[in-house]
């Protein structure tokens, strides 16, 4: 029943709110602009919180979440903004699809880098790849769940995944060089060992 609102947005949304504020920062890039998309889309969960069912308030409040951010984005990052539907040349050829989320090389050594570093790397993604990979490797999504909640097919979700990792373990290991290089002490020219200047000899007076 639709009386029950208020009550149905506290059980099922309210305990999600910061997951859902952390997909609209990762979407948007800035935490005032989330802070805005969280509270349009708060409106919006608040008036149609009737439609959760079986109680799966989690992944119903990311997709109104999602929307709300790239509606968001579509209005004021028009010029900067891809759409999602036009990331053919983003996305890789098929991929066969299994139910299992198995680990890969790339996502063991995410989850071992330095959450930080991490974090900066998937930042730098595309929008396709960095929702992929905030969806799986940091909120724990299967891929079927990020199919639902994208749209998209689960080789296309699985496609996004393997080339997102790709690219933040590329920035990961080129973050690491510099840091290398730049604890490394500053090499000059090879250096003989000093030998003091000879000194005249003296003469023996008469």
């Amino acid at each position: 029943m639709r009386d029950d609102g208020p009550t149905r947005f506290t059980e099922l949304v309210l305990p999600h709110l910061g997951e859902a504020r952390a997909l609209a920062q990762w979407i948007t890039g800035n935490p005032a602009d989330a802070d805005d998309v969280l509270q349009d889309a708060c409106l919006l969960a608040l008036r149609t919180v009737w439609r959760i069912a079986g109680g799966d308030g989690r992944s119903w409040l990311l997709t109104v979440v999602r929307n709300a951010a790239f509606t968001w984005l579509r209005k004021n990052r028009s010029a900067a903004f891809v759409p999602f539907q036009d990331v053919q040349a983003v996305d890789g050829e098929a991929v066969q699809v299994s139910d299992a989320d198995d680990e890969t090389p790339e996502s063991v050594l995410i989850a071992k880098a330095a959450a930080a570093c991490v974090g900066a790397a998937i930042a730098r993604l595309p929008a396709p790849f960095r929702e992929a990979l905030l969806l799986r490797d940091v909120r724990g999504l299967s891929y079927r769940e990020i199919s639902e909640l994208t749209g998209v097919p689960i080789g296309t979700v699985m496609s996004r995944l393997a080339r997102g990792r790709s690219r933040v373990i590329k920035l990961l290991l080129k973050k690491r060089r510099n840091a290398v290089a730049l604890a490394a002490p500053a090499r000059g020219p090879a250096r003989s060992a000093s030998v003091p200047p000879a000194r005249p000899l003296s003469r023996a007076h008469a």
